[in-house]
């Protein structure tokens, strides 16, 4: 079968034009390229349009991976720097500081008990908000230390590989984390009330404002689609809490789901390796 081959096997395969391995190479790495956008832009649809354009780039770009590292470090290379350069998100273009956002969850929390029509109702809707919220921080860091986090604490890539992606040295990619790392960690831990539960804020305490600002919805729910999932969280937070405090930052971020391009997007690929072959 074609998709047990070894991703760079297929690559080697998809360069000499076998549409079946060019595929299977792109649906390998669609989903882990999607979740470095979301991660990056936020919003599902801003990721689903740059990791439509990423992938176009790696298909048109495929003759000129040298195999001096592994695909999928070139794969992230191009994505990296197609995410630093793009055009802002939604929320991104809202500017959002560290003590900007410090603000408005002081000022978004209520007490008051917010109606659901079910308890798994009420689990995806505070996983829409834990998820939307704990990814709204990462956009408080710059496009460079934002990608260094993403690609060093959550993908947890190592040093060197990670400053391949993003063309720097391993030294300066190690500083860069380092920043965004204790930017997270000391946000967290002055505000977020799933790394301390002696902070005000609380994903149910959120609920009000956040389905008054149209942050949330739940009949559109963006990141939280698993019930299930939704209402084992308590358990992984309690073992989030059993942490260090410097590693409940990261440890949250990992809990996320994996985010999944939407629906349709393999019937786009497939359409997409049509037109690529045929050129």
């Amino acid at each position: 079968m074609m998709a047990s081959l070894p991703l760079e096997e297929m690559v080697e395969q998809a360069r000499d034009g076998n549409k079946a391995a060019l595929e299977n190479v792109i649906e390998q790495v669609q989903g882990r390229i999607y979740g470095l956008a979301i991660r990056m832009l936020w919003h599902p649809e801003d990721a689903r349009d740059a990791t439509q354009e990423i992938l176009i780039r790696i298909i048109t770009h495929l003759g000129d991976f040298q195999r001096q590292s592994a695909f999928m470090t070139w794969a992230y290379r191009v994505a990296a720097n197609y995410l630093s350069t793009v055009r802002r998100g939604r929320l991104e273009q809202q500017g959002y500081t560290f003590v900007r956002f410090a603000n408005e969850l002081d000022e978004g929390l209520s007490d008051s008990l917010v109606e659901s029509e079910s308890k798994a109702d009420h689990d995806l809707l505070l996983a829409e908000i834990r998820i939307g919220c704990t990814l709204g921080m990462l956009l408080c860091l710059d496009r460079p230390h934002r990608l260094a986090y993403i690609l060093g604490e959550i993908f947890e890539l190592d040093g060197a590989e990670a400053a391949k992606v993003l063309g720097i040295a391993t030294p300066a990619f190690r500083k860069r984390l380092s920043r965004a790392r204790q930017a997270i960690i000391a946000f967290m831990a002055a505000k977020c009330g799933l790394a301390d539960p002696e902070n005000r804020c609380r994903c149910h305490r959120r609920a009000a404002a956040a389905l008054d600002s149209k942050r949330a919805d739940r009949r559109r729910l963006l990141f939280a689609d698993n019930a299930e999932q939704a209402a084992k969280f308590p358990e992984v937070l309690t073992a989030i809490r059993n942490l260090r405090n410097g590693q409940r930052a990261v440890a949250i971020y990992r809990s996320h789901p994996d985010f999944a391009p939407p629906a349709g997007f393999a019937s786009w690929v497939r359409n997409l390796v049509d037109q690529t072959i045929s050129l």
